[in-house]
């Protein structure tokens, strides 16, 4: 039975908007899933085995279906990678934060160091240390900011209570080269176990765990140093 073609029309036309519907609805679906295997690559082992078991329902959902469940798929991993990732950017800024407490006491125990000694080759050395652990701070602080974390210009209390007292000490006794060293050497030796500390972190990853771990061996050339100068002192 042939329709009038009014109605013959309409027909046609309600099949081109179901076609443009279907074709977009398999684009969506497309996307999402795109976007769910992107997530999916940075997802942890157990939940990817999870995803791979549910592949074979996912299909035999209608187009409509895919859609839906393809945009909440990547919505979920989102909510399940997104907290993982923030504590470890959390936790690699804590890491940081405490580090660059004793990178500061460093540039300070380097400082004093500078302005008590009389010797000039040993003054100029503790000078070189000071723009070494202050660019040390500059490459943390620089670290730290890209973590979410603030910059840190602070000392620990140990090094403060530590500084005070050699001061104190420097009032009563003329302090000589080898007892500066000695400071220096006590000191350097804290910087060496902050940075052992931090590496045991986990969450320290990449360029910035490559970039304390520079600054470590750097960190322990200077003591072998230092304990040479003072075997020359004698």
């Amino acid at each position: 039975m042939k329709l009038p073609e009014p109605i013959s029309n309409a027909a046609d036309q309600a099949k081109g908007v179901y076609n443009d519907a279907a074709a977009k609805a398999n684009e969506l679906y497309d996307e999402a899933a795109a976007k769910s295997k992107d997530l999916l690559n940075s997802a942890p082992e157990s939940l990817k085995g999870a995803s791979d078991k549910a592949v074979g329902a996912y299909n035999k959902l209608t187009t409509t279906q895919k859609v839906v469940g393809g945009a909440l798929l990547a919505a979920g991993l989102a909510l399940l990678i997104a907290p993982k990732k923030k504590g470890k950017e959390k936790r690699a800024a804590k890491a940081l934060d405490e580090l660059l407490l004793f990178v500061n006491d460093r540039i300070e125990g380097y400082k004093r160091a500078v302005a008590q000694s009389k010797d000039t080759q040993l003054k100029s050395y503790y000078q070189q240390l000071v723009g070494q652990s202050q660019q040390f701070a500059s490459t943390l602080n620089s670290y730290l900011t890209q973590k979410g974390g603030e910059r840190e210009t602070g000392t620990t209390l140990k090094g403060k209570l530590y500084r005070k007292l050699m001061d104190a000490q420097a009032v009563v006794v003329a302090r000589d080269e080898k007892a500066i060293l000695a400071a220096n050497i006590y000191g350097e030796r804290w910087a060496i176990k902050a940075y052992k500390k931090t590496l045991r972190r986990k969450a320290l990853k990449g360029a910035i765990r490559e970039a304390v771990e520079r600054q470590f061996a750097v960190s322990k050339q200077t003591y072998k140093r230092l304990k040479e100068l003072t075997a020359e002192q004698n």
